[in-house]
């Protein structure tokens, strides 16, 4: 049976035509949404609503203006590519809060944050702005915004290598403030 029989079924309730189009084009869907999202979770949830477009309207797909994968691959590529804005509009979202709610415990801590800045916040916070702009950036989003390493270079713009870096980079610079080493002792005592 071809697409274009199957889309006609489809319009008229048939689960089994459905069911036979999914079979068909679902792994092509999921990665081409896999390639464009990267995340596993958001890729299936482009797929689910790609097909529940389909479900929902057959109707939407026009022989005349190309085959069934093609227009289901093109609506499945829209979707990621919304997917994908929305998601990062909501983690700059979240890391615009995650600094503002830094910025605002230094400016007005509350009681339970007072008692915690008494013991460690303000070494902390102190550690924090010994680091540069770019390590900053990098740890904030990741332990502030709670994004994972792959997800702060698709937000920065920065390659996965050079966040992984600037993370290690920091971590190490933060431990030694925080610690009241020097990194070249810490050098030498992890080299022995």
């Amino acid at each position: 049976m071809t697409d274009g029989e199957l889309v006609t079924r489809l319009a008229e309730g048939d689960r089994v035509a459905f069911a036979a189009l999914y079979d068909r084009y679902c792994r092509q869907a999921y990665s081409l949404a896999k390639r464009v999202c990267v995340d596993t979770q958001l890729a299936e949830d482009v797929v689910q609503e790609a097909f529940l477009t389909l479900w929902r309207d057959p109707g939407r797909y026009q022989e005349q203006r190309g085959s069934v994968s093609t227009w289901l691959l093109t609506v499945v590529h829209h979707r990621a590519v919304d997917a994908v804005r929305r998601e990062n509009t909501q983690r700059k979202r979240s890391a615009a809060q995650a600094e503002q709610a830094l910025v605002s415990e230094q400016e007005h801590p509350g009681a339970d944050i007072a008692a915690i800045a008494g013991v460690l916040g303000e070494k902390v916070r102190d550690a924090l702005h010994e680091l540069t702009g770019e390590q900053r950036e990098v740890v904030v989003l990741a332990y502030y915004g709670g994004y994972t390493q792959c997800e702060v270079s698709a937000l920065t713009g920065v390659p996965l290598g050079t966040v992984k870096s600037r993370m290690f980079a920091a971590v190490r610079r933060l431990r030694t403030l925080l610690t009241g080493g020097n990194e070249q002792d810490r050098d030498l005592g992890e080299q022995r």
